[in-house]
Formats: structure tokens, C-alpha cells, sequence
């Protein structure tokens, strides 16, 4: 009987609670990564355009640590109003494998939003070393002793470059690094390689400073359409993206999620927003809570494999 009584209040409750949004206070939009991080940009991109076009002022917050974990612990916590929404990257398909305990659980802790702009991870090398493709790399890799810097253990960045790895069966020294240091790395000769996700590598690859081996998505990028996939090199099964995400606590009503999933496409596609995006690598299209549900289903799944074949595992 009472649960029956609480299913019965939701369905009073919610609809209101819908429909009030955003009428009573600030919204926040909670990024699990630093300032500056490409998570971070995206939440600072969308906020301006969610706060002109409710008229209520929209806070970003950056709750850094554990790959995301840690904002995600906070946020799932939260009520599910649509007055805190956790803005995140792939690492919350990837944490729940990478951790013994990531502390949540990305299927029943919260609902999904919207898929946010995505980018392909990319391979880029020193202008000193001699190889101009993935081929002339691997055979490289044989002869001398090489490393690659990415974006820290379990990333995405990290992950692909193990995959090329494996199927290569090359030894290539792994250089964990903070997100926006990697490349450089790679443009000082720290390190010969650097495997990044593309915004922080578009400039250096334009200006020189490294040059640009593969692309792991499927198609190339149009930030740099003369690099090469990954697949287009003798590999194949690669579709490698650092993507960003929206989620929001369990237990929000779907009509709620249905015009917060509205306002953030009208954001995302406002021409200002997607010019920048463009400009830094990142690619976005219009997408459902239910297509997003699904994708991430897949991606969970997958980046499980890849943690499991390659062996990491986070403190």
C-alpha cells in the first residue's frame, strides 16, 4: 500500500514539477572535471544560451577528481528536479570497469540527458621523428625505443593507443599526463608520441609543432581532413571518441528530461556555439534521451573490453 501511495503522488507530483522548471532557483550545472578541460568548455559554452533562453541563471561548478567520480557521487545524491544536472566525458562508460569502486552505477544512478559534443582521439608525433603514418610508427616502434604521452591511465586517449598496441604487438612506453599537457609532451620531445583527444592537438598539428598520424574515429575529422583514420591504415573496429554528456539524478520524470534534452540542442545549435565547436574538433548532432540511453549502453560495454584486454586499473 505504500508503495502504491508513492507511485500515485508521482504521477500528481511530476507533471507539476515539469512544468515549474525552471521558475524557482539557480541551475547548476556540475562538471566533473577541471577548468579548462574539454567537459568544462562545453558546460561554459551551453550555460550562457540555457540562462538567456529560461531567464534564470545557470551556475557552472567544477567538482575535479577520480576521472569524474567524484562529481558523480555528489550529483546522484541530488533531487532530481532539473536544478542540478552532472556534465561529464566518457569516462563515466569507462570508470565503473577502471575502478574497483567508482560509486555509481551509470545505468540505474542517473538518467540520460543528452549526448553532448564528441571529438576522435588523435595520434600525433614529434616533427623530429621520421614516421608519416601508423604504418611507418609501428615499424619504428620495433627498432627504437618509443613512448606516448596521453591523458592519464583508463582515458580514452590511453585506451585507443594500447588497442593500436595490441593488434601492432609493439612495446610502446606509456607516459600518463594531465589532460591538457599531453601533446605538449609530444611538441617538446618528452615524449616521441602523444595520443590525445583533438582539441588540445588542433593548433600544435596546424602550426607544426607535431604531426598528425591517424584519427581513431571512423570517418576523419573536419577540423583535419587530411589525417587519416586509424582503420584507413590496416586496423579496423576503430571508432574512438572523447565524448561529452549531460545526465541527470534518477527518478526525474521523463517530461522533464524531454525539455532539458530541448533547451540544450537549442544551445548546442545556436550558430555561435557550434562555429567554436567547429573550430576546436568537436562534432555534435541532434539527439534523444532514449538514442543517447542506447548509445551509452554500447559504449559501457565496450570500453569494458578495452579496459579488461589492457590491463588498467586506477587507485
Amino acid at each position: 500500500m505504500r508503495y502504491l501511495l508513492f507511485a500515485l503522488l508521482s504521477i500528481l507530483v511530476h507533471p507539476a514539477a515539469a512544468q515549474d522548471w525552471p521558475k524557482q532557483k539557480s541551475i547548476h550545472l556540475i562538471v566533473g572535471f577541471a577548468p579548462a578541460s574539454t567537459t568544462d568548455l562545453v558546460a561554459r559554452l551551453v550555460a550562457p544560451k540555457l540562462a538567456e533562453a529560461l531567464g534564470q541563471s545557470v551556475i557552472v561548478e567544477n567538482k575535479p577528481g577520480a576521472g569524474g567520480n567524484v562529481a558523480a557521487q555528489q550529483v546522484k545524491r541530488m533531487p532530481a528536479d532539473g536544478y542540478a544536472l552532472f556534465v561529464t566525458s566518457v569516462a563515466y562508460a569507462v570508470n565503473p570497469s577502471l575502478y574497483a569502486d567508482a560509486g555509481y552505477d551509470p545505468f540505474t544512478d542517473f538518467m540520460p540527458v543528452i549526448l553532448g559534443p564528441s571529438t576522435p582521439n588523435i595520434i600525433t608525433v614529434n616533427p623530429a621523428i621520421a614516421a608519416k603514418n601508423l604504418k611507418e610508427l609501428v615499424e619504428l616502434a620495433r627498432k627504437e625505443k618509443l613512448s606516448y604521452a596521453s591523458s592519464g591511465i583508463g582515458t580514452t586517449t590511453h585506451l585507443s593507443m594500447e588497442r593500436i598496441k595490441t593488434i601492432a604487438k609493439v612495446d610502446i612506453t606509456h607516459v600518463p599526463y594531465q589532460p591538457a599537457q599531453a601533446v605538449g609532451a609530444a611538441v617538446a620531445g618528452h615524449t616521441q608520441i602523444s595520443s590525445t583527444s583533438l582539441p588540445p592537438a588542433v593548433s600544435h598539428v596546424r602550426a607544426g609543432r607535431v604531426r598528425a598520424i591517424a584519427v581513431t574515429s571512423a570517418q576523419r575529422s573536419p577540423a583535419l581532413p587530411d589525417v587519416p583514420t586509424v582503420n584507413e591504415q590496416g586496423f579496423s573496429g576503430f571508432d574512438d571518441l572523447t565524448w561529452t554528456a549531460f545526465f541527470a539524478p534518477a527518478g526525474m520524470p521523463q517530461e522533464l528530461v524531454n525539455r532539458i534534452n530541448s533547451e540544450i540542442t537549442r544551445a548546442l545549435a545556436s550558430p555561435e556555439v557550434a562555429e567554436r565547436l567547429a573550430q576546436l574538433g568537436l562534432e555534435w548532432k541532434p539527439n534523444t534521451s532514449a538514442e543517447f540511453g542506447a548509445f551509452l549502453r554500447d559504449e559501457v560495454q565496450k570500453w569494458a573490453k578495452a579496459v579488461k584486454d589492457s590491463g588498467a586499473k586506477a587507485d
